[in-house]
């Protein structure tokens, strides 16, 4: 059984680290555009606040959860979803207001978790999951998003063990991949083997598999949150159907997600 305290001492580091790219921010640079379009440093803020929030709402109340919850990729008459709007609602609100916010549900959430009773359930807008797979998906969300407010503000974050959470989960959401474009699910697990921050090495999937991904840990995360494209990294695909997946892979629930186009050309080897 996973140690769901240990991920989510985890969880709390990323939101610090994330928490202190924005602490000393000048209000206007809380309207920087980020990588997802339409979206400032406020909006991606915003996000993660109104995400941990249902996940409070899910461990609290999962009733409730699941009478309100509606589906978090439909769009409005202006083709805005609920996530476009509760982002764009929540980066309206004074700076001061926002981050506090966001502070006190990062606190909430972190002590739900921990408190809740082994085998717990927890339904969500994907299929329902554990409480440490909970906090290993607000974990990836948070480094994805503060990704996104790293880049616009030149950041360059050194990469660090918690990527272990963000490249197992993008392991397990292969097939939702697959799934979430129409493909065929593949039958045979593949073997991943990554390059951690450390030197080591994090391996997913049977020796034997022919399908295959090797590379660095942290291109991987990138690509699998869809914050880089794979033709930016040197990962490595042997196999048709792994090469597919490194251009379709993403670790986040909801509908295909656009993803990061290329600035390059080359970079990715298929054998």
């Amino acid at each position: 059984m996973a140690d769901v305290s240990a991920i989510v001492r985890d969880l709390d580091a990323e939101g610090d680290e994330v928490d202190a790219l924005v602490a000393e921010l000048d209000e206007w640079e809380w309207a920087l555009p980020t990588p997802a379009p339409g979206w400032t440093i406020a909006h991606q803020i915003a996000h993660l606040a109104w995400t941990d929030d249902k996940a409070l709402l899910a461990l609290r109340e999962p009733e409730r959860f699941v009478r309100e919850s509606i589906d978090p990729s439909a769009v409005d008459e202006n083709g805005d979803s609920v996530v476009d709007r509760s982002a764009a609602q929540g980066a309206s609100r004074p700076i001061a207001e926002l981050l506090r916010s966001w502070r006190r549900r990062r606190a909430e959430l972190s002590a739900a978790l921990i408190a809740a009773p082994p085998g717990t359930r927890l339904p969500w807008f994907g299929p329902p999951m554990s409480v440490a797979s909970m906090a290993s998906a607000r974990l990836m969300e948070t480094w994805a998003h503060g990704q996104d407010i790293a880049d616009v503000l030149g950041v360059r974050r050194s990469p660090t063990a918690r990527l272990w959470h963000v490249a197992r989960l993008g392991v397990r959401t292969r097939d939702f991949a697959f799934a979430s474009h129409g493909l065929t699910v593949p039958d045979e697990e593949f073997r991943v083997e990554l390059t951690a921050p450390d030197g080591g090495t994090w391996a997913f999937g049977p020796k034997e598999a022919t399908q295959r991904v090797t590379g660095d840990a942290h291109q991987f995360c990138l690509v699998v949150t869809q914050r880089a494209h794979v033709l930016d990294t040197e990962l490595r695909a042997e196999g048709e159907q792994a090469a597919t997946w490194l251009t379709i892979a993403q670790a986040f629930a909801g509908p295909p997600g656009r993803g990061r186009a290329a600035e390059r050309t080359t970079g990715r080897t298929v054998s």
